[in-house]
């Protein structure tokens, strides 16, 4: 791919962007998921959460720890990387196979105490990643029943009928892949909303997760953001069963244009407990704080209500990020949260392997290093 240098550090700035911001909204969140909007405030004040709040399960005080969100988000991101790798050795780009052998790596490491001792790339063995964070039952039965064989080939849809939210939050890196190249709205969309089907079969938890990965794609590629969501709900209408995630998007915004800018109105757009609620909170929150400088007062709106703060945060994050890149990140809270190093270093992996991967595979370079570091499968 032949990018300018400013496109490419403009590139790499959203990319980056979009996955701290993500990390971020879900540990602002998580530790006030379960709580109600009146504990929340008579805790943290009106303003509601706009700092990390210290768990203490370790005896001393832990800050920024994130969820499944997270972590199901970054081996999206290895998945892609890996199908890269496929590309680069003439196999074509077909991700969702490798996605889901991604997303069985993540399944071990809630089901494991420490990885295994086979081999698989590193992420694998990044033993942060081992914590388990409420994984939710849709995501863990749907992979517990394993992939790789005759009857289950990698890539097979989820046999159950659920929306929450398990999907959306994870799929911002489908839209990651550059524009440059890239092969268009429709199959990103369509291949975020299939990555979902891997674990919630529900149509609308797959739409609204393709919605998703167009809204981030389309940011990626310059858009502003309400440019993004229309392109995003244009391709969504496109689909059989987007009435639901549609409806839920108009209501986000409408709200941002006509109720005041409150939890009470995030509450009335639902709990975020699934999908098509989680993306419309976490849209009304960047609608109604757009600029880089209210980053934080984006999240803090898209984490304090009565419901499943640490995704609707998450997804917030992903949206805000790739729309300003991660010079906007908060620094208080960007600097501790947890999982730094290996969420910048897949971001910059991300990046070099779908912009820069002929250094990596040719003789710029050793490839045993780099697809030992990223098998591709």
């Amino acid at each position: 791919m032949t990018r300018s240098r400013s496109g490419l550090e403009d590139y790499r700035s959203r990319v980056r962007g979009c996955l701290f911001g993500g990390a971020v909204g879900d540990a602002l969140g998580a530790p006030v998921e379960f709580m109600t909007l009146d504990g929340i405030r008579a805790e943290h004040g009106p303003a509601g959460v706009r700092e990390y709040v210290a768990d203490y399960a370790d005896g001393s005080p832990r800050h920024g720890l994130v969820t499944d969100d997270t972590q199901m988000t970054l081996f999206s991101v290895e998945g892609l990387i890996r199908a890269g790798v496929r590309q680069d050795r003439g196999l074509g780009f077909n991700p969702l196979g490798v996605v889901h052998h991604a997303y069985l790596r993540w399944f071990e490491t809630q089901t494991l105490q420490e990885p295994s001792g086979h081999p698989d790339g590193w992420l694998r063995e990044e033993r942060w990643l081992y914590a388990r964070r409420a994984p939710g039952d849709t995501c863990l039965n749907a992979l517990g029943r394993g992939a790789g064989t005759p009857d289950r080939p990698y890539g097979t849809a989820a046999e159950n009928d659920s929306k929450g939210c398990g999907g959306v939050m994870r799929s911002a890196p489908f839209g990651l892949l550059p524009p440059e190249g890239a092969p268009g709205d429709a199959y990103i969309f369509t291949i975020a909303a299939q990555a979902a089907g891997l674990t919630h079969g529900h149509p609308t938890g797959r739409l609204a997760s393709g919605a998703l990965a167009l809204l981030i794609h389309r940011l990626v590629a310059g858009d502003d953001l309400r440019t993004a969501l229309d392109a995003a709900m244009v391709e969504l209408r496109g689909h059989e069963s987007h009435e639901e995630t549609d409806a839920a998007l108009d209501q986000a915004l409408r709200a941002a244009a006509t109720e005041p800018v409150s939890a009470e109105t995030v509450e009335g757009l639902g709990g975020g407990w699934i999908a098509e609620e989680a993306l419309a909170i976490a849209v009304y929150a960047a609608l109604v704080h757009p600029e880089p400088e209210e980053f934080t007062d984006a999240l803090a709106l898209a984490v304090t209500h009565s419901g499943d703060s640490d995704s609707t945060g998450a997804v917030c994050g992903n949206v805000l990020g790739a729309l300003h890149g991660e010079t906007a990140l908060p620094p208080e809270l960007t600097f501790e949260v947890e999982g730094r190093g290996t969420i910048g270093q897949l971001a910059d992996d991300f990046v070099w392997e779908f912009t820069e991967g002929n250094r990596l595979h040719d003789d710029y370079g050793p490839p045993s290093r780099w697809t030992r570091r990223y098998p591709g499968g």
